[in-house]
């Protein structure tokens, strides 16, 4: 795992000409091969839980994780990036809500499936993120024109094969810009095609009459060029009514929800409950699943 800093100079990766985006025809000759052998929805990794397998992360698209604040967006993103790695896929992590050691802290122990990690597989965490993982060192807001030099920069550096941006809030965008977030949506968009990565945009909610309400992909604040821009939607919603049911009738109920609300290049679209794992912070699919090998091998 790497740090990258702040002392970049980032405004190098501002700007690029158009001209590299001028070539023959026959550059995407496998790839159009490879679509012809393998139907979309089949393309693309695989999620940690087999029971949303219909959904994939596939490159040059955006997928938005979308949920109310303090349900688990990150928490769960976390989660799939550390199961990415494990399928050997480089990843890119730029949480501007928390520091390079809470990030780690988490994926410790989703890693190890305990609430508190030894120190060697701590150490053997770190080693094995080398070459696969690489976090953005910055805290609070950045202006839309450095986050997208950003992952120019890391690009060009490290060719990561997903890049998650935790959060639009974070991006210099007030909610009400809809002419901003729709400009940063096209960029995010137009770099994904460009460059072949996944790109992961973490947004916000609005709040519903009542907590307890499902939400939509119409429920997500800001312009309704997120949605419609992005190639996925994922949506991630705690179960408040489990969590209050002081009688235990609905225990059997899973923790969380996620809800797939778009895939444009797949068939499934669809929600699965995920059982909540507190020592390790992990999401697993079933109550008696345990932690333990869920995607991550030392």
């Amino acid at each position: 795992m790497e740090i990258i800093d702040d002392n970049v100079d980032f405004s190098l990766f501002e700007h690029r000409s158009e001209w590299h985006k001028v070539k023959p025809a026959s550059t995407w000759t496998e790839k159009l091969v490879d679509r012809f052998e393998n139907p979309d929805q089949f393309v693309g990794d695989a999620m940690p839980w087999s029971k949303i397998n219909g959904f994939r992360l596939r490159e040059s698209e955006l997928t938005i994780w979308a949920g109310p604040n303090g349900q688990g967006k990150s928490l769960l993103l976390s989660h799939v990036m550390l199961h990415m790695m494990a399928l050997k896929k480089r990843v890119f992590v730029a949480s501007m809500e928390m520091n390079p050691v809470k990030t780690m802290e988490r994926m410790a122990k989703q890693a190890t499936g305990s609430s508190r990690p030894t120190s060697d597989s701590i150490r053997n965490l770190y080693n094995w993120t080398d070459g696969k993982m690489w976090i953005y060192d910055h805290i609070g807001q950045v202006s839309p024109e450095t986050m997208l030099a950003v992952l120019r920069y890391v690009h060009t550096r490290y060719k990561p094969h997903h890049c998650v941006i935790d959060s639009l809030m974070k991006c210099g965008i007030g909610p009400e810009d809809y002419a901003r977030q729709k400009a940063f949506l096209n960029d995010l968009t137009a770099f994904a095609m460009e460059t072949g990565t996944h790109i992961h945009l973490v947004a916000h909610t609005r709040k519903g009459e009542k907590e307890t309400d499902r939400v939509d992909k119409y429920s997500i604040k800001g312009s309704s060029e997120i949605t419609d821009q992005a190639d996925n939607v994922v949506l991630i919603q705690r179960n408040l009514r489990k969590e209050r049911d002081k009688d235990g009738v609905l225990q059997g109920e899973p923790d969380s929800f996620v809800s797939v609300a778009k895939q444009r290049h797949g068939d499934w679209e669809g929600t699965a409950g995920l059982w909540y794992h507190a020592e390790s912070q992990s999401f697993l699919s079933s109550q008696n699943n345990s932690p333990y090998g869920i995607g991550f091998n030392i």
